[in-house]
This record gives structure tokens, C-alpha cells and sequence, in this order.
């Protein structure tokens, strides 16, 4: 199936809530970077960014919409496939986008091991794409300094409001609320249902955390075995 929604705002601009409120509208299923970790799809996106002739029918099997990234670093070429889809911008303040982001995803993806792929199949192609997309691609492995990570983040938004035509395009704030975004899809707003305000940063903070302790296991764990030898080795 085409895709009628196509989201061109970067991560943590509120495209987990735009992801929960499409679904309620409708559009199911949504893809988001969270769908790469849950279907181990990422291997598609890996081999895309290398180069690979893969389809976007391939990647897109089963969604009517798609924000975030790693959609979200080919949104030109994907108007441009699906011209009758819709375009929303999701948009937020560059100062408090930018402390969210190095708050949550930038050190998440960073720390993640390598070696979980080979624990978790499902992750190898996210942890693939996770980083280069992104951090390397996007930002140009520029992101933890503050004045240029924003500078393309504003620039990002202008080649967008430039690119799409404005009947085509909502640029939209998640605190907005429903009546914008169902106006511009023209669907009713959804009687008496909240507009889902999903913020994951403290869940993400939390699997910091843990990403922390995982990073150490295989050193505890060699230590533990040479240990053991040395027990075994040395007489009593």
C-alpha cells in the first residue's frame, strides 16, 4: 500500500505522540524508529544506506505512515515517490530539541555494544543505522557541538517548508493538540479521546542506564574467568 503520511521531522520533535495519534486516526500502522528495533527491519534500512536497490514497498510493507527516523533522512525522496502523500513537519524549540536529543537518543545509540546484535538479531541493523543516519550523516558527526547541531536543525526546516508545497505541508507542533493535524488530514476529531502526549525520554534515560551495566558484562566476565584459571593454575 502507498504511504499517505510522510513525516519529515527529525527525532525528538514529538514524533513518537504524532506515530500513537495516526494510529488513532486511522493510519496503521505508523512507522518510527521504534518499529526498526521491534521488527528487526533495520538490515532493509542498512542495506538502503549502502546503496542497495531496495524498494520502498519492501520497507513500507504494511504501513499507511511513517515518521521519524530513519524515514525522516529520505523525506525528499519519499514525496517524491509518493506524490499524494501528506507532509508534516513536525517542529519544536532548538534549544530544548537539542538538550532532549543529547539527553536521550545521541547517548543511547552510542553506547549500545556491538556485540548485542549477536545476543539480539533483531538489533544488528538497527545499531547499523542508529548512529550513521543520524549522528554521522545528518550531523555530520558534529552533534555535540551545540551551535552547528541547531544550525542544521533550522536549516533542516526551512529546505522543507521550501521543498513541499504549502497545500501538501503541516508544520506542526505537538502541543497543538488534535484540530491542526485533523484538519489538514481532514478527519473529525476524535470525540472524546486525549491527544496521546507520549514523552519516552524518561523510559529512554532508563535504558541508558542499563546500556551502562550491559556495557560491562564481557569485562566482568573475563575477569571472572581469569580468576578462575589463576585459582586453578597457582598451587594452594
Amino acid at each position: 500500500m502507498p504511504l499517505k503520511v510522510i513525516g519529515a521531522g527529525f527525532g525528538r520533535t514529538g514524533t513518537t505522540s504524532l506515530k500513537a495519534a495516526l494510529e488513532i486516526l486511522g493510519y496503521d500502522k505508523c512507522h518510527h524508529m521504534t518499529e526498526v528495533i521491534q521488527t528487526g527491519s533495520g538490515i532493509l534500512w542498512y542495506r538502503k544506506l549502502e546503496g542497495e536497490d531496495i524498494g520502498w514497498e519492501e520497507i513500507f510493507e504494511g504501513y499507511e505512515a511513517t515518521v521519524d527516523w530513519p524515514s525522516a533522512a529520505w523525506w525528499k525522496e519519499l514525496t517524491e515517490y509518493y506524490p499524494d502523500a501528506k507532509v508534516i513537519l513536525t517542529v519544536r524549540d532548538p534549544d530544548k530539541w537539542y538538550r532532549s536529543i543529547t539527553e536521550t537518543i545521541y547517548p543511547l545509540s552510542t553506547l549500545m555494544p556491538g556485540w548485542l546484535g549477536l545476543v539480539i538479531p533483531r538489533l544488528r541493523g538497527f545499531l547499523k543505522i542508529a548512529r550513521r543516519i543520524p549522528w554521522e550523516n545528518t550531523f555530520h558527526g558534529r552533534i555535540e557541538d551545540p551551535a552547528y547541531a541547531k544550525r542544521i536543525f533550522n536549516e533542516h526546516m526551512v529546505t522543507v517548508k521550501d521543498t513541499i508545497a504549502p497545500e501538501r505541508l503541516l508544520v506542526y507542533e505537538i502541543s497543538e493538540g488534535w484540530e491542526p493535524l485533523c484538519n489538514f488530514l481532514n478527519i473529525p476529531v476524535p470525540v472524546e479521546t486525549p491527544f496521546p502526549r507520549v514523552n519516552e525520554g524518561h523510559e529512554i534515560k532508563k535504558a541508558i542506564k542499563a546500556v551502562r551495566i550491559i556495557r560491562i558484562l564481557p569485562y566482568a566476565a573475563g575477569i571472572t574467568v581469569m580468576i578462575g584459571l589463576m585459582y586453578y593454575l597457582i598451587p594452594n
